[in-house]
């Protein structure tokens, strides 16, 4: 058997290299589960946060990141809307646009929303997603 590190950092590659590979920008952690044991893949998407190489949305789910050219600094590699659409499409939950977004579509209203509101239906959601310091807010529909 080699030795732990050698392991490790096959995991870790593969890991990489599947996230490279993946066409979205968003990645569940139940999409790299054949990759390694539940542990290997902990250290391995911690290792991959901490080098700015993914970014923790909610629990179990990451996104790819790129470097900002204003900044210099690891970014998300799309846009808030876009990430928590595909996390919920990727989840299998179907959401649609909160009350005042329909309004402004609509053309009843002219406020722009500033929070990201989606509505659930009936359906209770309780899974935080966030990226920075925008975050996801659920709104109940009849």
């Amino acid at each position: 058997m080699g030795s732990p590190t050698t392991r490790a950092s096959r995991v870790k590659d593969r890991v990489a290299r599947s996230i490279r590979k993946r066409k979205g920008v968003v990645i569940l952690r139940s999409e790299l589960a054949k990759l390694g044991s539940p542990s290997q893949l902990t250290r391995v998407l911690h290792a991959l946060v901490d080098a700015g190489q993914l970014a923790r949305v909610g629990h179990g789910i990451y996104a790819k990141t790129r470097i900002n050219r204003f900044t210099g600094r690891p970014a998300p590699a799309s846009t808030f809307e876009a990430i928590a659409a595909e996390a919920f499409k990727k989840l299998g939950i179907s959401v649609g646009p909160g009350k005042l977004a329909r309004e402004y579509n609509a053309g009843t209203s002219t406020q722009i929303p500033m929070v990201a509101v989606v509505t659930t239906g009936r359906r209770r959601i309780t899974r935080r997603i966030q990226v920075g310091s925008r975050r996801v807010v659920y709104e109940r529909g009849d």
